[in-house]
Protein backbone atom coordinates (compact mmCIF):
# COMPACT_ATOMS: atom_id res chain seq x y z
CA UNK A 1 0.00 0.00 0.00
CA UNK A 2 1.36 3.42 -0.98
CA UNK A 3 2.06 5.74 1.94
CA UNK A 4 -0.14 8.87 1.92
CA UNK A 5 1.48 12.18 1.01
CA UNK A 6 1.67 14.66 3.85
CA UNK A 7 2.35 18.23 2.74
CA UNK A 8 3.68 20.60 5.40
CA UNK A 9 3.39 24.38 5.02
CA UNK A 10 6.67 25.14 6.72
CA UNK A 11 7.62 27.49 9.52
CA UNK A 12 10.78 27.46 11.63
CA UNK A 13 11.40 25.35 13.59
CA UNK A 14 9.95 22.43 11.62
CA UNK A 15 7.58 20.02 13.38
CA UNK A 16 8.93 16.82 14.85
CA UNK A 17 7.22 14.11 12.83
CA UNK A 18 9.63 11.24 13.41
CA UNK A 19 6.83 8.88 14.41
CA UNK A 20 5.49 9.11 10.86
CA UNK A 21 8.72 7.89 9.24
CA UNK A 22 7.83 5.19 6.73
CA UNK A 23 4.12 5.78 7.28
CA UNK A 24 3.79 8.98 5.27
CA UNK A 25 5.62 10.59 2.39
CA UNK A 26 6.41 13.99 3.87
CA UNK A 27 6.74 16.90 1.43
CA UNK A 28 7.47 20.49 2.41
CA UNK A 29 6.20 23.73 0.87
CA UNK A 30 6.43 27.46 1.35
CA UNK A 31 3.89 30.04 0.14
CA UNK A 32 5.56 30.09 -3.28
CA UNK A 33 5.33 26.31 -3.88
CA UNK A 34 2.12 25.53 -2.00
CA UNK A 35 -0.29 25.84 -4.96
CA UNK A 36 1.84 23.54 -7.11
CA UNK A 37 2.06 20.80 -4.47
CA UNK A 38 -1.44 20.88 -2.99
CA UNK A 39 -3.09 18.70 -5.68
CA UNK A 40 -0.63 15.85 -4.98
CA UNK A 41 -1.18 15.86 -1.21
CA UNK A 42 -3.51 13.64 0.78
CA UNK A 43 -3.05 15.68 3.96
CA UNK A 44 -2.00 19.29 4.54
CA UNK A 45 -0.43 20.34 7.84
CA UNK A 46 -0.55 24.13 8.16
CA UNK A 47 2.44 24.47 10.46
CA UNK A 48 2.85 28.13 9.48
CA UNK A 49 -0.44 29.03 11.15
CA UNK A 50 0.12 32.77 10.69
CA UNK A 51 0.25 32.44 6.91
CA UNK A 52 -2.70 33.19 4.61
CA UNK A 53 -1.11 31.21 1.77
CA UNK A 54 -3.72 28.44 1.88
CA UNK A 55 -6.48 30.88 0.93
CA UNK A 56 -4.64 31.95 -2.20
CA UNK A 57 -3.36 28.49 -3.16
CA UNK A 58 -6.35 26.25 -2.47
CA UNK A 59 -7.43 24.49 -5.69
CA UNK A 60 -10.98 24.82 -6.95
CA UNK A 61 -11.93 21.81 -9.05
CA UNK A 62 -9.68 18.79 -9.24
CA UNK A 63 -7.42 16.93 -6.79
CA UNK A 64 -6.92 18.37 -3.33
CA UNK A 65 -6.05 17.14 0.18
CA UNK A 66 -8.72 15.10 1.93
CA UNK A 67 -7.77 16.56 5.29
CA UNK A 68 -6.28 19.89 6.44
CA UNK A 69 -4.95 20.40 9.95
CA UNK A 70 -3.85 23.79 11.29
CA UNK A 71 -1.52 24.06 14.27
CA UNK A 72 -3.67 26.83 15.76
CA UNK A 73 -7.01 27.27 17.45
CA UNK A 74 -8.33 29.76 14.87
CA UNK A 75 -8.98 28.78 11.24
CA UNK A 76 -9.74 32.23 9.78
CA UNK A 77 -6.29 32.42 8.20
CA UNK A 78 -6.93 29.45 5.92
CA UNK A 79 -10.68 29.31 5.34
CA UNK A 80 -11.80 30.35 1.86
CA UNK A 81 -15.06 29.70 -0.04
CA UNK A 82 -13.52 26.87 -2.07
CA UNK A 83 -12.26 25.05 1.02
CA UNK A 84 -15.51 25.64 2.90
CA UNK A 85 -17.52 24.18 0.00
CA UNK A 86 -15.28 21.14 -0.47
CA UNK A 87 -15.51 17.75 1.20
CA UNK A 88 -12.06 18.26 2.77
CA UNK A 89 -12.07 17.80 6.55
CA UNK A 90 -10.50 20.62 8.58
CA UNK A 91 -9.18 20.13 12.11
CA UNK A 92 -7.46 22.49 14.53
CA UNK A 93 -5.25 22.47 17.62
CA UNK A 94 -8.13 22.70 20.07
CA UNK A 95 -6.99 21.83 23.58
CA UNK A 96 -3.31 22.78 23.38
CA UNK A 97 -3.67 26.47 24.22
CA UNK A 98 -6.55 26.50 26.73
CA UNK A 99 -4.72 26.56 30.06
CA UNK A 100 -1.70 28.62 28.91
CA UNK A 101 -3.96 31.37 27.57
CA UNK A 102 -6.08 31.28 30.72
CA UNK A 103 -2.94 31.72 32.83
CA UNK A 104 -1.82 34.60 30.62
CA UNK A 105 -5.17 36.36 30.98
CA UNK A 106 -5.02 35.94 34.75
CA UNK A 107 -1.52 37.44 34.71
CA UNK A 108 -2.75 40.44 32.72
CA UNK A 109 -5.70 40.97 35.07
CA UNK A 110 -3.40 40.86 38.09
CA UNK A 111 -0.84 43.14 36.42
CA UNK A 112 -3.48 45.77 35.65
CA UNK A 113 -5.16 45.48 39.05
CA UNK A 114 -1.85 45.81 40.87
CA UNK A 115 -0.50 48.49 38.49
CA UNK A 116 2.65 46.45 37.78
CA UNK A 117 3.56 48.19 34.51
CA UNK A 118 3.82 51.51 36.34
CA UNK A 119 5.77 49.88 39.16
CA UNK A 120 8.37 48.63 36.68
CA UNK A 121 8.55 52.03 35.01
CA UNK A 122 8.98 53.83 38.33
CA UNK A 123 11.69 51.34 39.29
CA UNK A 124 13.59 52.17 36.09
CA UNK A 125 13.29 55.85 37.07
CA UNK A 126 14.38 55.07 40.67
CA UNK A 127 11.26 56.81 41.92
CA UNK A 128 9.62 55.73 45.17
CA UNK A 129 5.89 56.44 44.72
CA UNK A 130 3.46 54.72 47.04
CA UNK A 131 0.09 53.87 45.48
CA UNK A 132 -3.03 51.85 46.23
CA UNK A 133 -3.96 48.94 44.00
CA UNK A 134 -7.22 47.17 43.23
CA UNK A 135 -8.46 43.93 44.71
CA UNK A 136 -9.22 41.24 42.15
CA UNK A 137 -11.32 39.04 44.40
CA UNK A 138 -14.91 40.22 44.34
CA UNK A 139 -14.72 41.78 40.87
CA UNK A 140 -16.72 40.71 37.80
CA UNK A 141 -15.54 39.46 34.43
CA UNK A 142 -17.34 39.00 31.11
CA UNK A 143 -15.60 36.40 28.93
CA UNK A 144 -16.67 36.61 25.28
CA UNK A 145 -16.13 33.21 23.69
CA UNK A 146 -17.58 29.97 25.04
CA UNK A 147 -15.07 27.53 23.55
CA UNK A 148 -12.45 25.64 25.57
CA UNK A 149 -10.22 28.71 25.83
CA UNK A 150 -13.03 30.94 27.10
CA UNK A 151 -14.13 28.31 29.61
CA UNK A 152 -10.56 27.83 30.85
CA UNK A 153 -10.25 31.60 31.32
CA UNK A 154 -13.47 31.62 33.33
CA UNK A 155 -12.27 28.77 35.57
CA UNK A 156 -8.93 30.46 36.25
CA UNK A 157 -10.51 33.83 37.05
CA UNK A 158 -13.01 32.15 39.36
CA UNK A 159 -10.06 30.70 41.28
CA UNK A 160 -8.99 34.31 41.91
CA UNK A 161 -12.40 35.12 43.34
CA UNK A 162 -13.74 36.80 40.19
CA UNK A 163 -17.44 36.35 39.40
CA UNK A 164 -17.40 35.34 35.75
CA UNK A 165 -20.04 35.25 33.01
CA UNK A 166 -19.40 33.63 29.62
CA UNK A 167 -21.03 34.83 26.40
CA UNK A 168 -21.31 32.47 23.42
CA UNK A 169 -22.93 32.34 20.02
CA UNK A 170 -26.09 30.75 21.41
CA UNK A 171 -27.37 30.65 25.00
CA UNK A 172 -27.24 27.35 26.86
CA UNK A 173 -26.71 26.11 30.39
CA UNK A 174 -24.02 28.25 31.96
CA UNK A 175 -23.54 30.31 28.79
CA UNK A 176 -25.17 33.64 27.92
CA UNK A 177 -26.21 34.53 24.38
CA UNK A 178 -25.23 37.63 22.38
CA UNK A 179 -28.32 39.52 23.55
CA UNK A 180 -26.86 39.61 27.07
CA UNK A 181 -23.44 40.96 26.02
CA UNK A 182 -24.03 44.69 26.48
CA UNK A 183 -25.67 44.17 29.87
CA UNK A 184 -22.83 41.98 31.11
CA UNK A 185 -20.13 44.30 29.74
CA UNK A 186 -21.75 47.23 31.53
CA UNK A 187 -21.37 45.43 34.88
CA UNK A 188 -17.93 43.91 34.30
CA UNK A 189 -14.61 45.04 35.72
CA UNK A 190 -12.82 42.87 33.15
CA UNK A 191 -14.00 42.19 29.59
CA UNK A 192 -12.05 39.33 27.99
CA UNK A 193 -12.28 38.70 24.24
CA UNK A 194 -11.58 35.04 23.41
CA UNK A 195 -13.99 34.49 20.52
CA UNK A 196 -13.13 33.05 17.09
CA UNK A 197 -13.08 35.41 14.13
CA UNK A 198 -16.26 35.04 12.08
CA UNK A 199 -18.54 37.36 10.13
CA UNK A 200 -20.54 37.88 13.33
CA UNK A 201 -17.56 38.72 15.54
CA UNK A 202 -15.52 40.88 13.17
CA UNK A 203 -15.26 44.38 14.70
CA UNK A 204 -17.66 43.52 17.52
CA UNK A 205 -15.67 45.61 20.03
CA UNK A 206 -16.24 49.07 18.61
CA UNK A 207 -16.78 52.57 19.98
CA UNK A 208 -20.32 51.75 21.10
CA UNK A 209 -19.20 48.67 23.02
CA UNK A 210 -16.32 50.47 24.72
CA UNK A 211 -18.81 53.18 25.64
CA UNK A 212 -20.93 50.57 27.41
CA UNK A 213 -18.09 49.61 29.75
CA UNK A 214 -17.51 51.17 33.16
CA UNK A 215 -14.79 53.86 33.40
CA UNK A 216 -13.00 51.61 35.92
CA UNK A 217 -13.10 48.53 33.68
CA UNK A 218 -10.29 46.97 31.63
CA UNK A 219 -10.37 45.13 28.30
CA UNK A 220 -8.24 42.14 27.23
CA UNK A 221 -8.08 40.56 23.76
CA UNK A 222 -6.54 37.10 23.30
CA UNK A 223 -8.89 36.05 20.49
CA UNK A 224 -8.20 37.65 17.12
CA UNK A 225 -7.09 41.18 16.37
CA UNK A 226 -9.97 41.79 13.99
CA UNK A 227 -12.47 41.41 16.84
CA UNK A 228 -11.48 44.93 17.87
CA UNK A 229 -11.81 48.26 16.08
CA UNK A 230 -8.37 49.40 17.17
CA UNK A 231 -8.95 53.12 16.55
CA UNK A 232 -12.01 52.93 18.80
CA UNK A 233 -9.96 51.31 21.57
CA UNK A 234 -7.31 54.02 21.27
CA UNK A 235 -10.04 56.66 21.60
CA UNK A 236 -11.62 54.86 24.58
CA UNK A 237 -8.31 54.82 26.42
CA UNK A 238 -7.39 58.40 25.47
CA UNK A 239 -10.77 59.71 26.66
CA UNK A 240 -10.71 57.44 29.71
CA UNK A 241 -13.93 55.69 28.81
CA UNK A 242 -12.15 52.62 30.21
CA UNK A 243 -9.28 52.31 32.69
CA UNK A 244 -6.92 50.09 30.72
CA UNK A 245 -6.48 47.35 28.13
CA UNK A 246 -4.16 44.55 27.07
CA UNK A 247 -3.84 43.25 23.51
CA UNK A 248 -2.05 40.06 22.54
CA UNK A 249 -3.47 39.99 19.00
CA UNK A 250 -3.72 42.71 16.35
CA UNK A 251 -5.25 43.48 13.00
CA UNK A 252 -1.77 43.53 11.48
CA UNK A 253 0.93 41.22 12.82
CA UNK A 254 3.74 41.82 13.53
CA UNK A 255 2.54 45.16 14.86
CA UNK A 256 4.26 47.86 12.76
CA UNK A 257 6.86 49.96 14.55
CA UNK A 258 4.94 53.11 13.66
CA UNK A 259 1.63 51.85 15.06
CA UNK A 260 0.11 54.28 17.60
CA UNK A 261 -0.79 51.28 19.77
CA UNK A 262 2.77 51.06 21.08
CA UNK A 263 2.43 54.32 23.00
CA UNK A 264 -1.20 54.41 24.12
CA UNK A 265 -1.35 55.15 27.87
CA UNK A 266 -2.89 52.28 29.80
CA UNK A 267 -2.38 49.69 27.04
CA UNK A 268 -0.25 46.55 27.43
CA UNK A 269 1.03 45.20 24.08
CA UNK A 270 2.33 41.63 23.73
CA UNK A 271 3.35 39.83 20.51
CA UNK A 272 0.68 37.10 20.11
CA UNK A 273 2.31 34.92 22.74
CA UNK A 274 -0.45 34.18 25.26
CA UNK A 275 -0.64 30.47 24.37
CA UNK A 276 3.03 29.88 23.67
CA UNK A 277 4.64 28.16 26.63
CA UNK A 278 7.89 26.17 26.74
CA UNK A 279 7.44 23.03 24.61
CA UNK A 280 4.26 24.22 22.87
CA UNK A 281 5.49 23.35 19.38
CA UNK A 282 6.22 19.78 20.45
CA UNK A 283 2.70 19.55 21.88
CA UNK A 284 1.27 20.74 18.57
CA UNK A 285 3.32 18.21 16.59
CA UNK A 286 2.39 15.36 18.95
CA UNK A 287 -1.29 16.26 18.66
CA UNK A 288 -1.08 16.17 14.86
CA UNK A 289 0.71 12.80 14.87
CA UNK A 290 -2.04 11.34 17.06
CA UNK A 291 -4.67 12.69 14.68
CA UNK A 292 -2.75 11.32 11.68
CA UNK A 293 -2.67 7.87 13.27
CA UNK A 294 -6.44 8.00 13.73
CA UNK A 295 -6.92 9.16 10.14
CA UNK A 296 -4.60 6.46 8.73
CA UNK A 297 -6.47 3.80 10.73
CA UNK A 298 -9.80 4.94 9.30
CA UNK A 299 -11.04 6.27 12.64
CA UNK A 300 -13.07 9.46 12.98
CA UNK A 301 -11.05 12.59 13.61
CA UNK A 302 -11.47 14.81 16.65
CA UNK A 303 -11.26 18.63 16.60
CA UNK A 304 -13.26 18.76 13.37
CA UNK A 305 -14.09 22.35 12.41
CA UNK A 306 -17.55 23.34 11.24
CA UNK A 307 -16.35 25.12 8.10
CA UNK A 308 -19.45 27.32 7.88
CA UNK A 309 -19.19 28.49 11.48
CA UNK A 310 -15.41 28.69 11.53
CA UNK A 311 -14.75 26.74 14.72
CA UNK A 312 -15.20 23.36 16.40
CA UNK A 313 -18.78 23.18 17.71
CA UNK A 314 -19.20 22.72 21.44
CA UNK A 315 -20.82 19.71 23.00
Amino acid sequence: MTAPTLLVLDADPLPRLGRLTGRARIVHADPGTLAERLPQADVLLVWDFASHAVRAAWPGEGPRPRWVHTASAGVDHLMCPELAASDTVVTNARGVFDEPIAEYVAALVLAMAKDLPRTWELQRQREWRHRESRRVSGTRACVVGSGPIGRAIARTLKALGVTTAIVGRVPRTGIHGPDDLDRLMARADWVIAAAPLTDDTHGMFDARRFGVMQPSACFVNVGRGQLVVEDALVEALAKRWIAGAALDVFGTEPLPADSPLWQVPGLIVSPHMSGDTVGWRDELAAQFVELFERWAAGKSLTNVVDKKRGYVPGH
